[in-house]
């Protein structure tokens, strides 16, 4: 029964490697998404070395002034939504893949502080400003005698008109307000040019042309604030939240981003797993060993366990790939480019296991810590072979799939044979019989997962699976007589039957790119 419990332990540990490496691409582009929002709290991004002029950290710290309270505080709210918002927008693109990126104006390089129109402007991969992208931001409507802040909208849209703005309306400048206080500032705004048409048309009835004028020039004025209002990605309530608590702001902004990769990676683990329990239920049906009814509850309770462990992974992988990517420390911002954040949950659900089994006394401790041992080396591995298997194939899903699964049966299979390896030397005959055990199960492992393998692929890539059986042969065959251009070779006609592009096609090219001392994107 140990024994049975011990090669499912196995199994699923595999598929957890497998789903983990599959998440590797959602996980890194969430997880970067996430660390806008630690930059913007604390204004350090470690990664390129910049320093923002304000974080909601610096806010949050400045002195303040009882007798003044209330318009310190709306201030502060002011510059604090700069600050949120600016990382909103640039997680957003980073999940979207694009590569435009919003920043305040006053962290700009060599630039002034306090340009006299834009808040904001949006820059593209080498830093330079995009034309028409420049904005202004603009928090102006509360009033300490309207605590529930019914007028707000109102009293904005007011303001705005007042000579004070009349810069804004001249340059076509873009203008963010509050995201809940947006649409009453345009039905209010709606709602006066309606009057002032109405009254126009009274007054050229009468014949006024002076007064006709003066309301031309404030429908138009209005017209042209209505077109260039904007709704910022934060509410009043939320910019006031980001001034006294900051770090809960930050917190609920990361778990948001979180909870949305969790749904994303839940989808894809759920189709993983479920391709993965059919296959083994199938052929369990056929050998005997279960019911129709049986497999059916299987499959579904596998697809469900899957799309939790799918959620789970990319819920704290998220969170975590963020974190570790704006690490003072360079180490730590180096493995975030790989897939541990991911393995670390699957990691935790195995020793998890583990640990459980041999508190219920079913494994001794020698066992329970090489068990340990094999599924920390073991997922370790996975996350390495995850950015291999991405980086040949890099295909979401697909590529660290493969990467995944491959990284964990290797080292698995290695482990085995070392761990048995420093047995006492007394224990040679039964050494040898392990490691042939060993080596009979590991072997079978692959052939079942092989079978598995090509389920899931089917799955996604079922129009392309000549070219996979094809390529994957020509791999073998590159690696069997040593040809590192075939390999290549064999690679890339995955990613180009899939509308990818190649990054290189030769050795010789890949030697001159890396010669060049150029960055150049996988």
């Amino acid at each position: 029964m140990a024994q049975k419990n011990d090669k499912k332990d196995k199994k699923d540990d595999l598929l957890r490697a497998g789903i983990a490496g599959a998440l590797y691409e959602t996980i890194q582009r969430y997880g970067s998404a996430a660390k806008e929002h630690l930059v913007g709290y604390s204004g350090v991004d470690n990664e390129t070395g910049k320093r923002l002029q304000k974080s909601l950290k610096s806010i949050r710290e400045q002195k303040t002034n009882d007798e003044y309270a209330f318009p310190i505080r709306q201030q502060k709210a002011g510059w604090a939504a700069e600050v949120k918002d600016t990382a909103s927008s640039n997680a957003e693109n980073i999940i979207a893949g694009k590569s435009n990126r919003k920043i305040r104006h006053d962290d700009l390089p060599d630039t002034p502080a306090n340009h006299i129109l834009f808040d904001h402007v949006e820059v593209d991969t080498d830093g330079n400003i995009i034309a028409g992208s420049g904005s202004q931001m603009k928090f102006i409507g509360a009033s300490a005698n309207d605590p529930t802040g019914a007028g707000n909208a109102e009293r904005a849209l007011s303001k705005l008109q007042s000579k004070d703005f009349q810069k804004y309306i001249d340059n076509d400048v873009k203008i963010e307000v509050p995201k809940d206080e947006y649409p009453q500032m345009i039905a209010k705004a709606t709602e006066e040019i309606g009057s002032l048409q109405k009254q126009l048309e009274r007054v050229r009835a009468n014949g006024n042309a002076e007064a006709a004028a003066a309301l031309e020039k404030k429908i138009d004025k209005l017209n042209k604030l209505k077109k260039n209002l904007r709704p910022s990605k934060l509410t009043r309530k939320q910019s006031l939240e980001a001034v006294d608590a900051p770090k809960l702001s930050t917190i609920k902004s990361v778990a948001g981003i979180s909870h949305r990769a969790g749904i994303e990676t839940a989808k894809t683990s759920a189709k993983i797993g479920g391709s993965v329990s059919l296959v083994r239920n199938i052929v369990s049906i056929y050998r005997g060993e279960a019911e129709v009814d049986e497999a059916a509850q299987n499959v579904v309770r596998d697809t469900a366990g899957a799309a939790a462990l799918g959620y789970g992974t990319g819920f704290a992988g998220t969170a975590i790939k963020g974190a570790m990517q704006n690490s003072a420390s360079e180490y730590t911002r180096t493995l975030s480019k790989t897939n541990v954040p991911g393995t670390i949950v699957a990691v935790t659900v195995s020793a998890s296991k583990t640990l459980s089994r041999y508190f219920k006394g079913e494994i001794d401790a020698v066992q329970c810590l090489e068990d340990l041992g094999e599924q920390g080396s073991g997922m370790i591995a996975s996350s390495m072979f995850t950015v291999i298997g991405q980086a040949a194939i890099p295909i979401p899903v697909v590529g660290g799939l493969i990467g995944g699964m491959i990284g964990y049966a290797l080292s698995s299979a290695a482990y085995g044979v070392l761990t048995s390896s420093l047995k006492e030397a007394k224990l040679a005959h039964e050494e040898r019989l392990a490691i042939e055990k060993a080596c009979e199960e590991h072997i079978k492992m692959i052939r079942e997962y092989r079978t598995q393998m090509n389920e899931i692929i089917e799955e996604y890539l079922s129009a392309n699976l000549e070219v996979f059986n094809a390529s994957f042969s020509g791999i073998k065959a590159a690696l069997d007589i040593g040809d590192v251009d075939l390999l290549i070779e064999s690679a890339n006609s995955i990613t180009a039957s899939l509308g990818g592009n190649k990054p290189f096609e030769t050795a010789d090219e890949f030697n001159d790119k890396m010669l060049t001392g150029k960055a150049f994107k996988i």
